[in-house]
């Protein structure tokens, strides 16, 4: 027996967010990031929609990229002082996925950040508070999926918890906020997005109610993401869908190995002044793993399938491989993103010596292999990887080598 879930609703289209007017409830809070929303004025058109719905209003601002520990457990008390019965998060991936992980704290108390890391290990929410997401960036699809990813710096370790229970009850994709995007952000979302997509439809967890949602995200993407990039606001209106499907697939399907050694290299290098982006970790490591996986005769033959649908021609699954990995690493070019940790720099860009020295990556690898096998990820990869091959995979990620084992 499988499992499919999805909010409950799903309101989209510009001007969307006006569907806060319809929820019920006396009490909500607003989680919301580092003053995009502010800025733009779309905090407050939240809170005049929610007193219009008859609800007393409060905020939690400030919410930083790759949120803390510290951040959620700071959230859940002054969720636990206000009690609200909605909680509402705006913005990019990390305030929502910030607000989830304090709505499990207010409605457990006692509850750790260990017992909140149990893979679909959740107690049952919803006894204080329903959920409500509102994303204003086009990648994490987080509005839509049962994961959210916090950062224990202490460990420098961005652990994903995942359960149903904190898919959201109803998501607002109203494409209006993603217009505000900076344009690298709208590149390294993007290709968490079809991250996203290309290693839902590979899962050993993929299935009939994923398939659809995943190709025709990658479709989707192919033909909006570097036009969005580019300054066309209609195809960024598209990829704020786009991602959102994308979301859905993986949601259910679940991911790979690419999200596991992004999500173990993020903040591991933070001490040497900078993050390697999530979204840029996963453009740079894909490639690479479609590669390891492709060694494997059924995922070879699901990578065809998306290169069949992206029109890449090959006339059999070896060459058809071969051309999507030739055509992510061109979408990474178009993007401005680099092929490899080695070429990364501080601010993201390609450079010829990226932020992350050689012996600090060759000393750090061991535990990164280690944390990145362990990640919640690996279990639905098609191919499984031993700590031998998940450390030539991450040198093949820092030096931009073939992958040929």
């Amino acid at each position: 027996m499988a499992r499919f879930t999805l909010p409950r609703d799903l309101y989209h289209g510009k001007g969307s967010l006006e569907a806060l007017k319809t929820l019920e409830g006396k009490k909500a809070i607003i989680c919301v990031g580092g003053g995009s929303m502010k800025k733009f004025g779309f905090l407050d058109k939240a809170i005049a929609y929610l007193k219009e719905a008859g609800m007393e209003v409060e905020t939690i601002e400030g919410i930083e990229p790759d949120p803390s520990v510290e951040t959620v457990m700071k959230g859940a008390e002054a969720m636990l002082k206000f009690e609200p019965d909605w909680i509402v998060a705006m913005g990019g991936g990390s305030p929502i996925d910030a607000a989830k992980a304090m709505w499990i704290k207010y409605e457990y108390p006692d509850v750790t950040f260990e017992d909140m890391c149990k893979v679909f290990g959740l107690p049952k929410l919803r006894t204080k508070a329903h959920f409500c997401a509102i994303p204003s960036t086009s990648g994490t699809a987080t509005e839509v999926t049962a994961f959210s990813i916090i950062t224990d710096y202490d460990k420098g370790i961005k652990y994903p918890i995942a359960d149903f229970e904190i898919t959201p009850d109803v998501a607002i994709v109203d494409p209006d906020l993603a217009e505000t995007m900076p344009k690298k952000l709208v590149a390294h979302t993007g290709m968490d997005a079809i991250t996203h997509a290309i290693e839902a439809y590979v899962s050993t967890a993929n299935c009939n109610y994923t398939d659809p949602l995943a190709l025709h995200a990658i479709q989707m993407i192919q033909s909006d993401l570097v036009k969005s990039y580019n300054g066309d606001m209609d195809k960024r209106a598209s990829m704020h869908d786009a991602q959102c499907l994308a979301g859905m697939a993986f949601s259910n399907a679940l991911l790979g190995i690419v999200h596991s050694m992004a999500h173990k290299t993020g903040a591991i290098f933070a001490d040497h002044g900078a993050h390697i982006i999530h979204g840029a970790a996963n453009a740079m490591y894909l490639p690479k793993v479609i590669a390891f996986n492709a060694k494997d005769e059924t995922a070879k033959k699901r990578y065809g399938v998306i290169a069949d649908v992206m029109g890449l021609g090959g006339a059999n699954d070896d060459e058809k491989v071969s051309l999507l990995i030739k055509y992510l690493r061109g979408m990474n070019d178009e993007l401005n993103i680099p092929h490899c940790i080695k070429n990364y720099g501080a601010d993201s860009y390609p450079v010829e010596n990226g932020f992350v020295p050689e012996e600090v990556f060759l000393e750090r690898l061991p535990e990164i292999a280690k944390n990145a096998i362990g990640d919640a990820c690996t279990g639905s990869n098609p191919r499984q990887p031993s700590q031998e091959e998940m450390e030539k995979l991450l040198k093949c990620c820092y030096y931009d080598t073939e992958v040929d084992f």
